[in-house]
């Protein structure tokens, strides 16, 4: 696809880098040793939640979402320790990067899911379609005229 930016961490306004940050983290902590597709569909189901209203408007406000109580992405609520150093973050902020960066102008992998979950859990949800299997993770989103 053309005008595909390349953008350097560096580059960014320091608000940038923190929505940024937010991304990488979510993509690396739910799929950081997924293929590089599947690190790219998280990315792309947290950008499409920015992009609707029901979600909140921000990278990290998507990302540390709770409804209810409930964390929308359960490793927010697990102390869980990052190594920024690790290959499999680089790879994640790399993918984080190349979403963020070009969202507007990429297929998305997910075709517009808003939500997904790992293909050993059953969360029984109502009123969604799936959208998408990539790796261990099945994607959906609401069926239209819901």
């Amino acid at each position: 696809s053309d005008n595909i930016l390349s953008v350097e961490y560096n580059q960014l306004t320091k608000e940038a880098k923190k929505q940024l940050d937010c991304l990488a983290d979510n993509v690396y902590h739910e799929a950081g040793y997924e293929t590089e597709k599947g690190r790219i569909a998280v990315a792309f189901v947290t950008m499409n939640r920015v992009q609707d209203a029901r979600f909140p408007k921000d990278i990290c406000g998507v990302v540390k979402q709770k409804i209810e109580g409930t964390c929308q992405f359960s490793w927010f609520c697990m102390p869980v320790t990052l190594n920024r150093n690790s290959e499999a973050y680089k790879r994640s902020m790399e993918v984080a990067l190349y979403v963020y960066a070009n969202y507007e102008k990429l297929k998305d992998v997910t075709h517009g899911a808003l939500y997904y979950h790992a293909d050993y859990v059953n969360p029984r949800w109502h009123n969604v379609e799936k959208t998408a299997i990539i790796g261990r993770h099945i994607f959906y989103k609401e069926k239209s005229g819901t």
